[in-house]
C-alpha cells in the first residue's frame, strides 16, 4: 500500500520498526533462482498453491487478483476489482480466496477457480495483509497487533501483540505462515519478521539487504519488498516487492556464530 508519510514521519516509523532487539537472530539469504514478475503489479499479496503464485495488487484503478505461472510470470486468469477499491493481501481457504482493501473496511470473498465473487465482509479500520494456518486467519493492519479471524465467519476472534524483546514491532505487512511461524514483512524495510504465533515474540529476522537495487526502480519510495510465499511441499521460500521485475527463492543463512 501507499502511505503518503511526512519525510520526518517516515523516518520515525523507520526507526521504530527496524530496531532490532540485540538476542535476536538475524538470518541472512541465499538466492536458489530468479523468476520473472510482472512489473505492473502493485504486489500487496502472495500465496503460492498447486504449483501457480496467486497474487492481489494494489493502487485504486488498477487493483486486481492474479493466477501466475511461476516459471513465466504470466498471468493466466485475472479478476479486476472495481475501480474505487485499494486491494490488500489474500488467502486461500478452502475452495475460496479472500481478500481484503485498504481504507474501506470492506473484503472480498470469491471462488477460487472461477475467481467469480461470492460474498463480501466487514471489518473495522485498514485492511493490509493475510495469511493462514488449519484453523485461523491472520490479518495485519499496519500496526504490530495481528487479528486472529474465524475463516469461516471472517469475524475476529483474538489478536497477538506482535514483539521484538520488549518493543513492540510496528507496520507488519504483508504475511506468510512457513513451518509454524508467521513471516511478516515489515514495511518500508528489507526486514522480514519471523514471529511465534502462541507468544507474539519475533523469533529472527531476515535480512533481504540487497537482494534487489530498488533505486533503478520507476519509484523506489513506494516499490518496496512486500510478498512472501512458501510452497510447504517442497519446502520453497518465495519474495519479491511491489512492481518488482523479479520474484526470487530464496534459503535462509543462519547467523554466524
Amino acid at each position: 500500500m501507499i502511505r503518503w508519510l511526512t519525510r520526518a514521519a517516515a523516518l520515525g516509523a523507520l526507526t521504530a520498526t527496524a530496531s532490532i532487539h540485540a538476542a535476536t537472530p538475524v538470518y541472512g539469504y541465499r538466492v536458489v533462482h530468479a523468476y520473472p514478475h510482472e512489473t505492473s503489479a502493485y504486489t500487496e499479496g502472495l500465496f503460492y498453491k498447486d504449483g501457480y503464485l496467486y497474487e492481489s495488487t494494489g493502487e485504486a484503478g488498477e487493483s486486481t487478483v492474479r493466477k501466475v505461472e511461476l516459471e513465466s510470470g504470466k498471468v493466466v486468469q485475472r479478476h479486476d476489482l472495481p475501480a474505487q477499491y485499494f486491494g490488500e493481501g489474500i488467502v486461500d481457504w478452502g475452495k475460496h480466496i479472500v481478500q481484503l482493501t485498504w481504507k474501506d473496511q470492506l473484503g472480498f470473498v470469491y471462488d477460487l477457480a472461477s475467481f467469480k465473487q461470492q460474498r463480501t465482509f466487514n471489518y473495522p479500520g485498514e485492511g493490509w495483509a493475510l495469511t493462514r494456518d488449519d484453523k485461523h486467519l491472520y490479518m495485519s493492519d499496519g500496526s504490530a497487533v495481528l487479528r486472529i479471524l474465524d475463516p469461516d465467519s471472517l469475524a475476529t476472534t483474538g489478536s497477538i501483540l506482535v514483539t521484538d524483546g520488549d518493543r513492540p514491532v510496528l507496520n507488519l505487512n504483508e504475511l506468510e505462515w512457513v513451518k509454524g511461524e508467521i513471516y511478516a514483512n515489515v514495511w518500508m524495510t528489507d526486514r522480514i519478521a519471523r514471529i511465534d504465533p502462541a507468544t507474539g515474540h519475533v523469533k529472527g529476522w531476515i535480512d533481504l539487504s540487497g537482494l534487489l537495487d530498488t533505486s533503478k526502480l520507476s519509484d523506489p519510495t513506494n516499490d518496496v519488498l512486500n510478498g512472501i510465499a512458501y510452497d510447504a511441499q517442497h519446502d520453497r521460500l518465495f519474495v519479491t516487492g511491489k512492481r518488482w521485475p523479479k520474484l526470487f527463492e530464496i534459503t535462509l543463512v543462519p547467523p554466524a556464530r
